[in-house]
């Protein structure tokens, strides 16, 4: 009788690199194998990468992970694919070849364009897709390309042509079932999407002139996807969930219910509200709080509300590196440590410009409020500040949008390690904060949730949440007053600085 542990093979396909490991029935996630992916910005606006490169690499690591699985006595059951979200690719399906560089979600080529449809465009969006019209469109993209590159036309007049994001371009190399397809959680990212009616808005994509056959068959995050190709594998198991690599994060730090909310600390803070099966109250009244569909499991939709501060742990890398003001980003918190208040010093992390309260791109970064007698330890504490004021910020925006109250906030990445920090948010949202387990590894643990959460694995998606633990809770730690005091401050200090652009941009 085998004693082998039967595990799900987990992708999580990123912009900066790819990794595949293997969860199992506890929610460990082990085996892992990561590569790095090369983004390219030949020219202002345009970022790109090489799907054919991320294809191989894709599968370079699913091989190694595999070879690893077996070594370890795992039997793998099903596929799981988290991947990057608006990334879009056109490809010859004779070949399977791409034909041109993929377009990265960074990409802003088109904004221009875009801007010049957002008169007309952007009510009926907000309205029915979540958002407005925004920087960056796929099917602008490939319309563009069917018109102006003559390999993609002859594709396209020889039925040849297939075009979607990462997910449908992975489903469409690994699976049996060779369709072209897309998730809820990554078609939601391309601006096209009717949040409530799972369908296309088809005049939206006829507008930029975008033929409509070509857009990929809408499934769920959790489906069947048909088996994995044994050629390119070397194993035959179903392929049950395909998920955006953010709302995959989600699920895997076990935010499921409404009036959950999750940060994700990277190079910026990604800040989500889980609104449930309802659209949130205000959907699409926001330019820096979208809408997003959480994950769509048994023909039902849950929704949720994002927005996202772009610089944090890049601001806290330009401080050091660029700056040279302290080591690295854990002097940082380790000085923050040992002071309980920046004594008036406020740091706003708007390296690339503001989101919220209100979206200013030519908003900069600021350290007010400095005397002879501030220390760097006052200062270390005012940057992590200005993060936990911006998360903060965040929070209050989505709360704005949702319409539901938030009951705590569940943390993870790179800058949730720093526990000042994780306080400071505590005592500025008022939220009992949660650092979870292998925070790091919650798009793999939960993409695999979404592939085992019905009988596979385990029962439900509840029942797979409770694999998950906490590594440490940080609760508030100071009084109303004094929070609605320091949040005073950031607010006039804000409002200081976007009144500063207002009268740049008058003279």
């Amino acid at each position: 009788m085998s004693n082998k542990t039967n595990v799900i093979l987990a992708i999580d396909e990123g912009t900066s690199g790819t990794r595949a490991a293997v969860v199992a029935a506890d929610g460990h996630v082990s085996c892992l194998e990561y590569m790095t992916l090369q983004v390219d910005s030949p020219r202002p606006g345009v970022v790109e990468q090489d799907a054919n490169v991320l294809l191989e690499k894709t599968i370079a690591v699913c091989r190694a992970t595999l070879a690893q699985a077996a070594r370890e006595n795992f039997n793998v059951i099903a596929m799981a694919i988290a991947t990057q979200r608006a990334t879009a690719i056109l490809w010859d399906t004779q070949t399977g070849r791409a034909l041109v560089p993929a377009m990265v979600w960074q990409d802003t080529r088109y904004a221009h364009d875009l801007d010049r449809l957002a008169t007309t465009w952007d009510p009926p969006l907000r309205a029915s897709v979540g958002r407005p019209v925004g920087v960056r469109s796929p099917y602008l993209w490939a319309a563009r390309h069917l018109r102006e590159t003559p390999a993609v036309a002859e594709a396209w007049q020889a039925r040849r042509l297939a075009f979607g994001t990462v997910d449908s371009w992975l489903l469409w190399h690994l699976s049996t079932a060779r369709a072209c397809v897309t998730t809820p959680t990554n078609a939601t990212s391309c601006s096209a999407y009717v949040l409530g009616e799972h369908r296309y808005l088809q005049d939206w994509v006829d507008a930029v002139g975008f033929p409509r056959e070509l857009l990929p068959a809408l499934r769920q995050d959790a489906d069947d996807f048909g088996r994995t190709r044994a050629d390119v594998l070397g194993i035959d198991v179903p392929i049950l969930a395909c998920a955006g690599d953010q709302l995959a994060g989600a699920v895997g730090l076990g935010c499921l219910d409404a009036g959950q909310s999750m940060c994700l600390h990277g190079t910026g803070s990604f800040v989500d509200l889980v609104t449930g099966p309802r659209l949130p109250a205000r959907c699409g009244q926001s330019d820096s709080t979208l809408t997003m569909t959480a994950r769509r499991v048994d023909d039902v939709s849950h929704f949720s509300v994002e927005t996202f501060v772009a610089t944090t742990g890049s601001a806290l890398n330009w401080i050091c590196e660029r700056l040279r003001w302290f080591d690295d980003a854990k002097q940082i918190s380790a000085l923050a440590a040992t002071v309980n208040t920046a004594r008036g010093v406020t740091f706003i992390p708007a390296l690339t410009g503001l989101r919220v309260p209100s979206m200013q791109p030519d908003a900069r970064a600021t350290v007010n409020g400095m005397s002879m007698s501030t220390t760097q330890a006052e200062l270390a504490y005012a940057i992590l500040e200005g993060v936990a004021h911006s998360v903060a910020s965040c929070i209050d925006a989505n709360r704005d949008m949702a319409g539901v109250p938030v009951t705590e906030l569940v943390v993870g990445g790179g800058l949730s390690a720093s526990d000042p920090l994780l306080q400071m948010q505590a005592d500025l949202t008022g939220l009992p904060i949660h650092r979870m387990k292998e925070s790091d590894r919650a798009s793999l643990r939960g993409i695999a949730f979404l592939a085992g959460g019905s009988g596979l694995l385990w029962d439900s998606l509840q029942q797979a949440r409770t694999t998950t633990a906490p590594d440490a809770t940080f609760v508030p730690a100071i009084s109303d007053d004094e929070r609605a005091a320091r949040r005073a401050l950031w607010h006039a200090r804000i409002a200081s600085e976007l009144n500063h652009v207002r009268d740049v941009a008058a003279h």
